[in-house]
């Protein structure tokens, strides 16, 4: 189909739930705004740079504004590809409607944020240039301690620079202010991992791929986690959903080889849809 073409959709034979409604959000999409799947992957892929979401069409919510794909996030509606925030006042909630149109300075003040995170995001695009990032990242924090997309990208600078103790605080402090943020703990399992705190960074694997089921690099690490804990029957329900997410590649390559290698040596009991006992034999 044109969204498996145009890389929204992983391919293969059956969808999950949530990957129904996002195919029937694709396709409103399409029939009511009338963009393309080529447009669409277009502001998919902006908005995953900007904004620092896996999937913005899971975290976020896709509005037509003008001629343009836009995301609802967080109170504010973000063009991606022009990089510019517009506020939304279509919000059901009336109180926070009202409160926005009482207080210029409110709006003012977010517009600001947003301005200085997108320019700190172009500032990591070169090593020269990480240390002015660094310094615009915690400006914003001052102004917004729980600006979550800020404290994501500050913790994979100092993740980068193998600062752990200070990634994981501020990978900590991103999944307290937006506690359905998966990539938040899918960055906090890595450090924790990188810090050999694995049963930590098992919880926090196994909370990404709770609040976003599609997360084919949370399922990965999570396999990884639970066979290094010797933990191989939980290990490979994750290597198989990582197959089936992302079929194609190296990294899929070596999720079917530890499939096939716990399929071997390990004798399980699969339950099937229709709920028959079936004995897979080592």
């Amino acid at each position: 189909m044109a969204w498996e073409r145009a890389g929204l959709i992983s391919p293969h034979e059956h969808y999950s739930f949530e990957e129904l409604g996002q195919l029937r959000t694709l396709r409103d999409l399409q029939a009511s705004m009338r963009i393309s799947a080529k447009s669409i992957r277009a502001s998919v892929d902006a908005m995953q740079r900007v904004a620092g979401m896996r999937n913005p069409l899971l975290e976020a919510s896709a509005v037509r504004r003008g001629s343009r794909l836009t995301f609802r996030h967080a109170g504010a509606l973000m063009d991606p590809l022009t990089q510019q925030l517009a506020f939304d006042f279509e919000t059901s909630d009336g109180r926070q409607l009202q409160v926005v149109r009482a207080s210029g300075s409110l709006a003012q003040h977010a517009a600001e944020v947003q301005e200085m995170f997108l320019r700190a995001v172009q500032l990591e695009e070169s090593p020269a240039t990480i240390p002015a990032a660094i310094l615009l990242y915690e400006e914003i924090l001052a102004m917004r301690p729980e600006h979550a997309p800020t404290l994501i990208n500050l913790g994979t600078i100092h993740y980068n620079l193998r600062k752990y103790g200070q990634a994981e605080a501020l990978y900590r402090r991103a999944t307290l202010a937006d506690p359905e943020y998966a990539l938040a703990f899918f960055d906090l399992g890595n450090v924790l991992d990188e810090m050999q705190q694995l049963n930590e960074a098992t919880v926090a694997y196994q909370k990404a791929v709770s609040l976003v089921p599609q997360y084919a690099d949370a399922h990965y690490n999570l396999a990884l986690a639970y066979e290094r804990q010797g933990h191989k029957r939980r290990a490979l329900r994750h290597w198989l959903t990582y197959v089936r997410l992302d079929p194609v590649g190296p990294w899929a390559s070596h999720a079917k080889d530890q499939a096939r290698k716990i399929l071997k040596t390990e004798k399980l009991s699969i339950v099937s849809r229709r709920g028959r006992l079936t004995k897979v034999a080592g």
